[in-house]
């Protein structure tokens, strides 16, 4: 799937490098050409990953890293940092300051689309093109599908979206507001109890295969999608 990539880069022309390619591989880009920029964003909008490079005017990348770090609403958007730097002990500074990966430039864009599908699957699998499965419950994103038992299910968009993120996110609580983020978007302002009409939407249509009861409310809490009695 589409991933937007916020690409933080000081020089007009990698930046113009950088969203050529990451656009030809299907993924929306914003550019910004200082975290003072990339923070109008991402106030506005948050990103699914960003390109951080290591020298930016004003902050530096590895400072502007540990800041995304610290906020609870930024703590979990992927960064990739992209620097002429080839010490290892800098190497070692960006991961530890909160990159999820280290890029040396010059670097191959096939090899920079390969890294972002990678951290995306590990940090937002819901993002990727994988087919999905949880026992006989199948979902398919590049098709748009869900089978149940082998048997194709009629399902709405954003249930698809609410399925497929319980489905990449199995045995973990989340509250409704945390759901709002993570499938409408933190852009999106909608009213918290709109999460519970489309979960009885999403069971409705999983009730015939006997899939419903693996969304489990949890009072209090929220939603859990598992397999485990509640």
């Amino acid at each position: 799937m589409a991933a937007t990539i916020l690409v933080i880069e000081d020089d007009p022309s990698i930046r113009e490098l950088l969203a050529i390619n990451l656009e030809s591989s299907g993924h929306r880009v914003v550019e910004a050409a200082s975290a003072e920029e990339a923070e109008q964003f991402i106030t506005a909008s948050l990103p699914d990953l960003i390109l951080l490079d290591w020298m930016l005017p004003g902050r530096p990348g590895p400072q502007f890293a540990a800041r995304l770090r610290e906020s609870e609403r930024t703590a979990d958007v992927p960064i990739i940092m992209l620097t002429a730097r080839t010490d290892e002990q800098d190497r070692i500074t960006g991961l530890e300051m909160g990159a999820d990966d280290y890029m040396v430039k010059p670097f191959s864009p096939r090899e920079l689309v390969a890294r972002i599908k990678a951290v995306l699957r590990r940090r937002k699998p819901q993002l990727t093109e994988d087919k999905v499965a949880f026992g006989s419950l199948v979902l398919d994103p590049v098709t748009h599908r869900v089978y149940a038992n082998d048997t194709s299910v009629v399902i709405g968009p954003t249930e698809f979206r609410l399925l497929h993120f319980f489905m990449t996110h199995p045995e973990r609580v989340h509250s409704r507001s945390q759901l709002l983020d993570k499938v409408w978007g933190d852009h999106v302002f909608v009213e918290e109890r709109t999460v519970d009409v489309h979960i009885r939407r999403l069971r409705s249509v999983l009730e015939a295969s006997g899939h419903d009861s693996l969304i489990q409310t949890v009072r209090g809490s929220g939603y859990r999608f598992s397999a485990t009695a509640g």
